[in-house]
């Protein structure tokens, strides 16, 4: 094995969000605000390189070597809507935004994750810039007011500057969190007034009408193609959960579908609804941003007695989220079951939970799923210990078919809540780990050497440095121009690309 006490890795790689140069120059103050938008002219692959750029030919080296470790998802829900996580309150200076976020990922990338769902549609809003909706009121106050910035596209490029992938989080189908905010022009409750429903403290859009599911897919269009986001999420949120004695009023809708010929009951009709925009979603990714993925988090119990001995709220019925129709057809690269209880409480076993749905996926196409986990319970009851966390956590590593955790919700990392984030820190994340690369992807160039330069064509996220075959020692962000690395005792280099996809390793 080869030792290096001091090696100097410059990194010629640009992410395609935004610039960079040879000298590792971040974009500074006067940086366009959409700088780290895709423009409106470009292409979604990464630019040409320079005339004077390194070009690998077919002798440029040995052939590279085949590494791997085990890939784990580490992941964070970072909450907008009441300005739950982030930013911390409505009204906020652009700057004093920017650096609460810049302070969170510097805490996240400390702590082992690589990766953050920041909710970008929280109510029929946008924390970006959109045609098609309003700006968040969680920003500044007041639906519509433009925050002088934006908040998506500087979350990309902070979130690439240190290593975490960024997950556009969506809420489809929530028009306002509380049905007496005042709707801002543009905002769909105003363009389908008859299809906006009070249904408890909350206004919905029904998701039986075709033309609000045409508005949700053409939302989405456009932030996948404006957003070189790593992944679009959708939460529990679907069919709002039911106040136990008012029924959802879309007899209006219903009534329409069985007049055009429908003869589905009500209830699937409504899961039909759901599955329709699910697989209209996960075919739009995959049409317009494939190496992105796409995932729901759904809540944690299928159906009562799936599996034998859980009881609570069937999701089936209730909320007509039909997770294993999602999965079956495809339409999802992954799934997220919210399993908010405590491993101890026996009729939501969490073990058992884990179990059943991580035998979801069978190893033949590379999905895989994950385990969200409410950090926010940390203390609030005996059974709510730092030690329960670590327990869910070990049980999820254990489950076949599941890969990584999700953290509900930030706050409970930026305040250390028990000692999590201490916990994570030097114990549960001490080895680095990157997220399952998304299904089918192809991997990138491997990186070239000249003396003790390396170089990477294309759009190279990140380069990880490896001791052996699958041993990972550390992921140096591409846009870092140059690593100084003492005492590392790396052996092989790889190149990882959009969808985390991993490149054959330089041997070094």
């Amino acid at each position: 094995m080869r030792s290096f006490s001091v090696v100097f890795l410059t990194l010629f790689a640009c992410s395609s969000l935004g610039a960079c140069s040879s000298n590792g120059a971040t974009p500074d103050a006067a940086t366009p605000l959409d700088a780290h938008r895709v423009p409106a002219d470009a292409t979604l692959d990464a630019a040409e390189p320079p005339e004077d750029a390194f070009v690998p030919t077919e002798d440029a080296g040995p052939p590279g070597v085949e590494v791997a470790h085990e890939r784990e998802l580490r992941a964070v829900w970072l909450t907008t809507v009441y300005n739950l996580d982030w930013p911390s309150r409505s009204g906020l200076s652009a700057d004093a935004q920017r650096a609460e976020l810049d302070a969170l990922f510097d805490l996240l990338e400390g702590a082992g994750f690589n990766a953050v769902f920041l909710q970008v549609r929280p109510e029929g809003d946008a924390l970006y810039r959109s045609s098609l909706e309003p700006w968040s009121r969680f920003l500044t106050g007041t639906m519509g007011r433009d925050p002088g910035y934006d908040p998506l596209a500087y979350a990309i490029g902070a979130a690439r500057e240190r290593g975490l992938e960024l997950h556009a989080w969506v809420n489809p189908y929530r028009a306002l969190a509380s049905r007496m905010t005042t709707a801002a022009e543009g905002h769909a409750s105003r363009r389908f007034p008859e299809h906006a429903h009070a249904y408890g403290a909350s206004l919905w859009m029904d998701p039986g009408a075709p033309e609000v599911q045409d508005h949700v897919v053409a939302v989405l269009r456009e932030l996948l193609e404006d957003y070189d986001v790593d992944g679009l999420v959708f939460d529990d949120y679907f069919y709002p959960y039911p106040d136990g004695t008012t029924p959802y009023p879309d007899d209006a809708t219903y009534a329409a579908y069985q007049s055009s010929g429908g003869t589905l009951e009500r209830g699937d009709w409504r899961r039909d609804n759901v599955n329709r925009l699910v697989a209209r979603v996960g075919a739009l990714v995959d049409e317009v941003r494939p190496s992105a993925r796409f995932g729901i988090s759904p809540f944690g119990i299928h159906r009562p007695g799936m599996p034998e001995g859980i009881r609570g709220l069937d999701a089936y019925a209730a909320i007509y989220a039909d997770a294993h129709a999602w999965w079956d057809a495809g339409s999802v690269d992954w799934l997220a079951p919210q399993l908010y209880w405590p491993s101890t409480q026996t009729a939501q076993a969490y073990g058992a939970l884990v179990q059943w749905w991580g035998a979801f996926a069978d190893g033949t196409d590379g999905r895989v799923l994950f385990a969200a986990n409410d950090a926010t319970r940390l203390g609030s009851t005996e059974a709510w210990t730092l030690d329960e966390m670590a327990t869910q956590i070990r049980l999820t590593r254990e489950a076949p078919g599941m890969a990584g955790n999700i953290y509900f919700r930030a706050r409970a990392l930026t305040e250390d809540r028990l000692g999590l984030t201490t916990m994570l820190r030097e114990e549960t994340y001490v080895s680095p780990a990157l997220p399952p690369p998304t299904p089918g992807v192809a991997r990138p160039a491997t990186p070239t050497r000249e003396g003790t330069t390396l170089r990477a064509a294309g759009d190279t996220r990140a380069f990880a440095l490896y001791a052996d075959e699958s041993t990972l020692l550390r992921v140096i962000p591409a846009r870092e121009a140059s690593a100084t690395l003492e005492g590392d005792d790396a052996r092989f280099v790889t190149a990882i690309g959009p969808g985390a996809a991993e490149s054959l390793a330089l041997t070094l």
